[in-house]
């Protein structure tokens, strides 16, 4: 969607927080699409293979906009270790991995780890999911990260609280760039 705009509106939504080079959503969110549908399936149904096989989509679209040319590496938003057991697998990753097919970058998966569980977002206001994602991630692996351009990617950008704390947890590694990927944007 954004990754064909000069003046993305995805990347300023970054601005203040810390620095994106670039960022954009495959489509919008919106309650009762079939985009919303498959996003419920895979995130709460099992479906991990629609997962891959939407990032993998999504990459095949966006890869002629060079949107992925001087990124390193995938870093998927981390779920906390019991949600993850709870849900089978981390949608994201799975998302990252079907990136990762068609881009042939590499997914780094235990660079940054969620240390603490949070409530659902669902229902929160901005300023409540900025509050609910405070110190929530951790960083494990400085030194896989030094000097790489990270892609982040997560299945649904609604407020940016989650990308940002994850960002905030590694942002201080030695020469790292950050760009944002997400198979949606949602309004709240």
């Amino acid at each position: 969607m954004y990754h064909v705009w000069d003046d993305n509106p995805m990347v300023k939504e970054f601005w203040g927080k810390f620095p994106v080079g670039k960022a954009t959503a495959w489509f919008f969110y919106t309650h009762g699409s079939p985009y919303a549908h498959m996003i419920h399936l895979f995130k709460y149904h099992g479906r991990k293979k629609l997962a891959f096989a939407l990032g993998q989509l999504m990459a095949s679209e966006i890869k002629p906009t060079r949107f992925f040319e001087g990124i390193d590496c995938i870093v998927p938003i981390p779920l906390h270790k019991a949600k993850e057991r709870q849900r089978g697998y981390n949608q994201s990753e799975w998302i990252a991995r079907g990136i990762a097919a068609d881009t042939g970058l590499i997914v780094i998966n235990d660079a940054v780890e969620r240390a603490m569980p949070t409530i659902t977002q669902t229902r929160k206001t901005a300023k409540e999911r900025f509050e609910n994602m405070k110190g929530v991630f951790k960083a494990k692996k400085y030194n896989v990260l030094k000097g790489k351009h990270v892609l982040l990617v997560d299945d649904v950008m609604t407020t940016s609280a989650t990308l940002t704390a994850c960002a905030d947890a590694i942002k201080e590694v030695d020469g790292i760039r950050f760009s944002i990927l997400t198979l949606a944007l949602s309004s709240q």
